[in-house]
């Protein structure tokens, strides 16, 4: 009995063989969507945001980062400029200790707060870069669409970037920066990004482009531009799309269109609609007073629309205002 337990008890605590990858034990390389494989990997390939770039260097020339509260229309550049400038300070190992990275749309609670935020803002630092690079004595924690979290969290916020002051660094990214709480916002330097401009978008296709060896024309390029709306993230999923369905053929304009959707009679989207409108508004023959109260109205309507309100209900109002302006020319 006892040799029988002795046995199993050996058998036990050998170690388990590591079963072989096989001849063919290369891992087959994943996919990658073009938005992350053409993210910028340091801060100087970020595109046409001159002010933020130039204050970002400064700061890891001394390797020092104030908070920072960074915000403009989605596809600027917003998480990808932050994300740049935390590889440069602390390289590729360092970087998953040193930074946490949270959506705040997706958990916006004061529960967060107080446990992933506080508790990763309370851990110290320690080690140094393989590089022999020097390495700042702080974390920073990204929370990205911060304009989504409540007004709750926001308040515990306020009191973890007060405490842990010394060992962490935030960075609040949102698109709508009159829904952060002015206590957070007077602790952080502000920086607007733009929608980025024609060429900025056009240089970039191209070289995206280039890369992937993608045949087009020059209108297609200007489709891509003209759909996106200074948002170039927009603008690259729309390139792989249209690439990726037009196969080895030339990406052309009528292509680029069917694949944004940016044709209002069959049902689409009430954003969609409206920038559509805002263009047709700003070529219109109307005078100043009339496109101000207009656009005064498509602001209103695009609030509402991001608030969750009906789609058919705000482009009957917005449709109602423009009725009245344009009758007042006739």
């Amino acid at each position: 009995m006892q040799a029988f337990l002795k046995g199993s008890s050996s058998q036990s605590t050998k170690p388990q063989k590591i079963k072989a990858a096989g001849p063919s034990g290369e891992k087959k390389q994943r996919p990658i969507p073009w938005v992350e494989k053409y993210r910028p990997k340091c801060v100087d390939e970020v595109a046409f945001q001159e002010e933020v770039v130039a204050v970002l260097k400064k700061s890891l020339e001394g390797a020092d980062l104030p908070n920072l509260l960074f915000y403009g229309p989605p596809g600027t550049g917003k998480t990808s400029t932050i994300l740049a400038a935390a590889r440069e300070l602390y390289g590729p190992e360092l970087f998953r200790q040193r930074v946490l990275e949270l959506n705040a749309s997706d958990e916006r609670g004061i529960q967060v707060v107080r446990e992933k935020v506080k508790n990763f803002a309370q851990l110290t630092v320690a080690g140094s870069r393989a590089d022999g690079k020097p390495c700042p004595p702080f974390k920073i924690i990204i929370l990205d669409e911060a304009d989504s979290m409540t007004n709750a969290a926001q308040a515990a916020l306020r009191r973890t970037m007060e405490k842990e002051s010394r060992t962490t660094r935030f960075c609040l990214i949102c698109n709508y920066v009159s829904r952060i709480i002015e206590p957070l916002t007077s602790r952080c330097s502000k920086f607007r990004f733009r929608p980025l401009a024609n060429d900025v978008q056009e240089e970039r296709l191209l070289n995206i482009c280039e890369k992937e060896n993608i045949k087009y024309t020059k209108e297609a390029i200007q489709a891509l531009v003209k759909v996106s709306d200074g948002d170039l993230r927009k603008a690259i999923t729309f390139l792989q799309s249209v690439a990726r369905l037009n196969g080895e053929k030339e990406i052309t304009e009528s292509a680029v269109i069917e694949i944004a959707g940016s044709l209002i009679d069959e049902g689409y989207a009430a954003t969609q609609v409206l920038n559509q409108i805002h263009d047709a508004i700003i070529d219109a023959s109307l005078n100043d007073k009339q496109k101000s109260a207009i656009t005064d109205k498509m602001a209103e309507v695009d609030k509402c629309l991001a608030d969750g309100a009906d789609e058919y209900l705000q482009l009957m109002s917005l449709c109602a205002v423009i009725m009245q302006q344009a009758s007042q020319s006739s």
